[in-house]
């Protein structure tokens, strides 16, 4: 039998199953980044930085960044070989206090600001061929996204297996769709388009280009949310078969099609569209689907919402782990540590996490949540990656089935470089443009102290509490859940 550390049921122990191969592991990194960004973040981009070959450039090196960081946390997830990504190397690595903030930040911030701007993104897509010639209303949009979230968790509740049979299905749908815009744009190239011609002359190509750190940041933030997954599967480790291999494997395979695809649909893009068409598009992929195929554009809605569905569903299933990882290791409710008894899921995280994500949805906006979701989570991917430094340092004997040097002379530079960017993403936008909520995020995340000191380090835990927890596990079926080592 399992005697938990606290006063709950008591239950045979469950153990979650290694379900995740290396096409699941290349479907949940892609198929989580091939999402809402590339539809709605392009003319931000170009928005931000003024010029088509700058954007251009902030593709590329988007796509760069997110390699380096996601080969840095893959010789995290095989050093510490446990599911919780960011928390869980942070708890390891710098102890309880930091990775209370971390726990709280990436569970009421990070991961339902997330799914709020994905659920939004594929709203807007669906709706918007109801609504040719005007913007759907806010409230419809609202309505569609909420649904979809509560479809995804409902999915995720369910079967592990069921989310990741979606995920590739979904990831063959995204990459035929990039696939059919990427040959539209050469077909119009080929007929000698004179907007590409423009567009990308030399001489045109970066006319007009922003310099500020201001723009430059918040240009890249942008771009990096349309690679966000390529951390992904550290969030899953203990559900992933073979980490050693597989994870590595999968994030080259995975990131290095996006990136290549990410580049050649924003070249289709320019190639019918010329920067100012572009940026004034509230969904780029309609206007560029109403330019190439005319009436029947709206297929290109129905494209982009499935592939932010597919997205959604691979953020909701390694987001909910963060919930579950922190809570077993004490720092959240014992209630969202545990998982159904019959299939093998952490239901009670997973439905928390929708929970907050739905309160998240009903003020936000698609850019001003995607700006600060970036500022947030480079924050602690910056402390993550530090973490990463100290380890290769201070404690070198510690086993490395993988190692950051595959591909380098000096092994160190790829964190440090990418620790550099991360510092960059965080400080830049606020030393150039300061802006009020930043600081609001900032107190936010380091509020979670008043919580820490009484309810963490000297363990007060109200009687009611208790009580509760056990009517959830009854009501939920849920129990306590052995790690998967």
């Amino acid at each position: 039998m399992y005697a938990s550390h606290s006063p709950y049921l008591v239950y045979y122990p469950v153990k979650m199953k290694r379900e995740i191969g290396l096409i699941g592991g290349v479907a949940l990194v892609s198929g989580t980044m091939i999402g809402s960004g590339i539809f709605m973040s392009p003319q931000f981009v170009l928005a931000y930085v003024g010029s088509p070959g700058a954007s251009l450039v902030i593709w590329a090196l988007s796509g760069v960044v997110a390699m380096f960081a996601a080969l840095s946390y893959t010789e995290l997830g095989t050093i510490i070989s446990e599911s919780g990504g960011d928390f869980i190397y942070i708890l390891r690595i710098y102890g309880s206090c930091p990775a209370f903030f971390a726990a709280v930040t990436f569970i009421l911030v990070v991961k339902p600001f997330s799914i709020a701007a994905m659920a939004i993104s594929l709203a807007e897509y669906a709706t918007a061929p109801f609504y040719s010639g005007c913007a759907p209303p806010q409230l419809v949009v609202k309505c569609v996204a909420a649904a979809t979230i509560l479809i995804v968790a409902t999915v995720n509740v369910l079967n592990v297996r069921l989310a990741v049979r979606i995920q590739v299905v979904f990831l063959v749908a995204k990459v035929l769709t990039l696939t059919f815009i990427v040959i539209g744009g050469i077909v119009a190239l080929t007929q000698g388009s004179a907007v590409i011609v423009e567009n990308l002359k030399v001489e045109n190509a970066f006319t007009g280009t922003q310099y500020s750190l201001s723009t430059l940041g918040m240009a890249f933030y942008q771009g990096l949310w349309s690679y966000a997954g390529w951390y992904n599967l550290n969030y899953v480790t203990e559900e992933l078969k073979r980490p050693e291999v597989n994870l590595p494997r999968a994030v080259v395979i995975a990131i290095s099609l996006v990136t290549g695809l990410y580049l050649l649909v924003n070249v289709s893009y320019l190639t019918v569209m010329t920067p100012k068409e572009l940026m004034s598009s509230s969904a780029v992929a309609v206007t560029w689907g109403n330019k190439v195929l005319g009436s029947w554009g709206w297929i290109m809605s129905v494209a982009a919402a499935l592939s932010a569905f597919g997205s959604l569903n691979g953020t909701f299933f390694s987001g909910g782990r963060v919930c579950f990882v922190a809570a077993r290791e004490g720092q959240m409710p014992d209630i969202l540590s545990m998982a159904h008894v019959h299939r093998l899921t952490p239901s009670p995280a997973l439905i928390f996490t929708t929970v907050i994500s739905l309160v998240v949805l009903i003020p936000g906006d698609f850019q001003s949540i995607v700006n600060f979701f970036s500022f947030t989570a480079w924050f602690f991917y910056a402390i993550t990656l530090s973490g990463l430094l100290y380890l290769k340092i201070k404690k070198p004997e510690l086993p490395r089935p993988y190692r950051v040097s595959v591909i380098l002379i000096v092994p160190i530079i790829l964190p440090i470089l990418v620790l550099i960017a991360a510092i960059f993403l965080v400080l830049a936008p606020i030393i150039d443009s300061p802006q009020i909520e930043y600081l609001y995020v900032t107190l936010f995340i380091f509020s979670g102290i008043l919580i820490y000191i009484p309810f963490i380090h000297y363990k007060l835990c109200p009687g009611l509490l208790t009580k509760l927890t056990v009517f959830l596990q009854l009501f939920l079926e849920v129990a306590p859940v052995e790690k998967n080592l």
